[in-house]
């Protein structure tokens, strides 16, 4: 439940301030009364990126044996690359994320036709939702070996839980006094993430260990489930979220620490700003 809760809590909050800045934009022009366009383009966004969950999900149920397994340790690198893009993608942009919506709205504002707010809302929403869509497929197959509906519940109480507080933490910033310090909570939230697409990494490795795609080299390199059980209520939760294996391959752990090294580097790495890069080109 932990890790889908805070996937949705982190996409959820990304989308509740885009609709939040974006009704501010219209607000700011007088525009409101195409406000009910833009919810119109957030609810096909939503009502898309849900079916395209459970068609994953579904998608997983006409495969058998090797099959199934690549398409498992497939989804698991997928989701593990648009995590790290989207992380980094975050950080670097984030910063010209509200002028650039603002100015958008501006411009789909002076349009003869009210389709334009309608896409901007659509196509700024459906990132997030099928990102999200993605992670939560991938974070449902790394619990597939435990019950399938205990992990179902758990996946569906995470994903409801992460939208209750996204959309709490969304009215609040932009309806009051209230202030969360973002710059912190991304950089926060971005640590974890590196760590579960770290554990997704791992995951893929393992999967495609099993049918002789990837060499594991050394079978287990370490056995550690008489200490930390992988099936056990601790195991299992640091196993959702971090990727935890109690005896990991040894091109696991290659996998997983190649990756978390990559990403810190890449994360930390000095913004250059948009303006210097285009005069160091020039």
């Amino acid at each position: 439940m932990l890790p889908s809760y805070l996937l949705t809590l982190r996409e959820g909050l990304e989308a509740a301030l885009i609709i939040g800045i974006a009704l501010g934009a219209l607000q700011k022009i007088r525009r409101t009364d195409l406000a009910p366009i833009l919810w119109l383009g957030v609810f096909c966004a939503i009502g898309l990126s849900v079916l395209f969950a459970v068609s994953l999900a579904m998608l997983r149920l006409n495969f058998v044996g090797v099959a199934e397994t690549v398409y498992e340790g497939a989804t698991m690198f997928l989701a593990a690359g648009i995590l790290t893009w989207m992380i980094l993608w975050m950080r670097e942009q984030a910063r010209r994320v509200k002028t650039e919506l603002e100015d958008g709205i501006n411009k789909a504002a002076a349009s003869t036709s009210k389709s334009s707010i309608f896409w901007l809302a659509f196509i700024a929403i459906i990132r997030e939702g099928v990102e999200l869509a993605l992670f939560i497929v991938a974070a449902f197959f790394v619990g597939a070996n435990a019950n399938t509906a205990s992990n179902t519940i758990q996946t569906l109480a995470g994903v409801t839980l992460g939208l209750g507080t996204s959309i709490l933490l969304g009215w609040s910033l932009l309806a009051s006094t209230a202030r969360l310090n973002l710059k912190r909570f991304f950089n926060v939230t971005s640590y974890l993430l590196i760590l579960f697409a770290a554990g997704l990494v791992a995951h893929g490795v393992s999967e495609f260990n099993n049918i002789g795609w990837i060499p594991p080299v050394v079978n287990h390199v370490w056995d550690i489930n008489a200490i930390l059980d992988e099936t056990s209520i601790a195991g299992e939760l640091l196993k959702a979220l971090f990727g935890y294996n109690s005896n990991p391959s040894l091109t696991e752990i290659i996998g997983y620490l190649a990756y978390v090294g990559v990403a810190f580097i890449l994360f930390t790495r000095p913004i250059v700003a948009k303006e210097t890069q285009i005069a160091q080109r020039a």
